[in-house]
C-alpha cells in the first residue's frame, strides 16, 4: 500500500509540475516601485544649513522650605527669554532617572592643606548618591591640566581608591577642567540599554577653592560648555580663609559662611548660571544632608523646551526666567541662560568662486 501511494504521488507531480512552471512563467512581471521625483540638481558649491534653535531647560521646583515640589504640570510655568515670554512646546516631569557624574577634584598647591577635606567630601558623596547598578561616574582631577583618573564606572570602590592615591602640587586650570568634562566625557556619556538617547541626568561636582590662574579657556567659556551640554554644576569650596581664629567652633560659626573669597563667589556663580547650587562646607559633616539634597533634586527635576521667538544666530547671552503661576511659596532653580549660536558664514567651493 505504502509503495503505491508513493507511486501516485509522484506521477501527480511529474503531470502538474510542468504546467505549473508554464503557468509561472505567464504571470506578468511585478511592477516595480514608483519612480521618485527627479530632484532639482545642487550646485556643487552650494551649502544647505538649517537650523534648529530649541532651547531645553532642566529645573527643580522648591517650596519656601526648600522641599521639592514635583506635583506641577505644564500650565503651571511660563518661561520669558529676555524677558519675552515663550510657548512651552514641550513638557516633562523627569524622576529617578540615572546619574552621569563627573567628580572633578583641585589636587593644586593652594588646597594642599585642604586636600583631605576632599577625598572625604567625594567619597562620601559618591557612596550617599550613587546607586549600584543604575548610576556611573568619573574622576577627573586638575592642577597644571585636567587628567582623567578614572572613566566612567559603577564602582565606587575603584573611585575611592583613585580618590585616595591624590597628591597636590601645581598650578590650577578649573576653567579647562569644566570644559572638558563636558566637552569630551559628559557630552555623550554610557547609556542604559535599550533606553532613548536623553535618558540620563548630567551632574558635575567641583570642589574646588575656586581659584584659577592656568587655564585657556575662560569662566564664561566653561559655563557656555555646561549649558551646551545640560550639566548641571554642584560647587563645594575648600577655602577657609573665612574662618578666624576666634571662631574655629561650629557653634559659633553656624551654618553660614562670613566672608566668601572671589574664588568662592566664582565657584557660586559656577552652579547659579548652570541651575545647581553652591556649599561652603567647614566640616565633612556638614555636607551629609546637602549630598542627600542633591541626590533627591537629580531625581525629581521638570523639563521644558521652547522655540525662542526673538532668536538671532549672533552669539548673544539670552537670559531665562521661569515662573511658577498662582504658587508664590514655589521658586525654581534652573540655569540662569544660554547664548545663541553664531550664523556660520559657508565658504563656496563651486569652479571658479572668487577667494578673499
Amino acid at each position: 500500500m505504502m509503495i503505491r501511494r508513493y507511486a501516485i504521488v509522484i506521477l501527480l507531480c511529474a503531470v502538474l509540475l510542468p504546467a505549473a512552471e508554464e503557468g509561472f512563467a505567464q504571470q506578468p512581471a511585478v511592477p516595480a516601485a514608483p519612480a521618485r521625483p527627479q530632484e532639482a540638481p545642487v550646485d556643487v558649491g552650494q551649502t544647505l544649513t538649517v537650523d534648529v534653535n530649541l532651547v531645553d531647560v532642566l529645573f527643580t521646583a522648591l517650596n519656601r522650605r526648600n522641599k521639592l515640589v514635583i506635583d506641577l504640570n505644564k500650565d503651571d510655568f511660563r518661561i520669558f527669554d529676555d524677558g519675552k515670554p515663550q510657548e512651552i512646546r514641550y513638557f516633562s516631569r523627569q524622576t529617578d532617572l540615572p546619574l552621569r557624574i563627573g567628580m572633578l577634584l583641585d589636587t593644586s598647591n593652594s588646597i594642599r592643606d585642604r586636600i583631605q577635606f576632599e577625598k572625604d567630601a567625594s567619597t562620601g558623596f559618591l557612596f550617599n548618591v550613587m546607586r549600584h547598578g543604575k548610576d556611573q561616574a568619573f574622576l577627573m582631577i586638575f592642577d597644571d591640566r585636567p587628567s582623567i583618573l578614572q572613566g566612567f564606572t559603577e564602582d565606587t570602590g575603584r573611585l575611592r581608591d583613585e580618590i585616595m592615591d591624590m597628591k597636590a602640587g601645581g598650578g590650577t586650570a578649573v576653567f579647562d577642567a569644566i570644559y572638558e568634562a563636558c566637552e569630551k566625557e559628559l557630552s555623550n556619556p554610557p547609556r542604559p540599554p535599550g533606553d532613548q538617547p536623553d535618558v540620563v541626568r548630567r551632574v558635575m561636582i567641583l570642589i574646588s577653592d575656586g581659584e584659577d590662574n592656568l587655564s585657556e579657556h575662560t569662566r564664561a567659556e566653561a559655563i557656555e560648555m555646561a549649558q551646551r551640554t545640560s550639566v548641571v554644576i554642584y560647587t563645594i569650596s575648600t577655602s577657609t580663609q573665612w574662618i578666624s581664629l576666634s571662631e574655629t567652633n561650629k557653634e559659633k560659626l553656624g551654618d553660614r559662611k562670613i566672608h566668601k573669597t572671589d574664588g568662592d563667589k566664582i565657584l557660586e556663580d559656577i552652579a547659579e548660571e548652570t541651575g545647581g547650587r553652591a556649599f561652603f562646607p567647614y566640616h565633612v559633616d556638614d555636607l551629609d544632608q546637602s549630598f542627600q539634597d542633591i541626590g533627591d533634586e537629580l531625581r525629581s527635576q521638570y523639563s521644558l523646551t521652547y522655540w525662542p521667538t526673538n532668536f538671532v544666530a549672533n552669539g548673544k547671552y539670552h537670559k531665562i526666567k521661569i515662573r511658577v503661576e498662582g504658587r508664590k511659596d514655589v521658586q525654581v532653580r534652573a540655569r540662569r541662560g544660554y547664548y545663541a549660536h553664531k550664523a556660520k558664514v559657508a565658504k563656496s567651493s563651486a569652479p571658479g568662486a572668487a577667494s578673499k
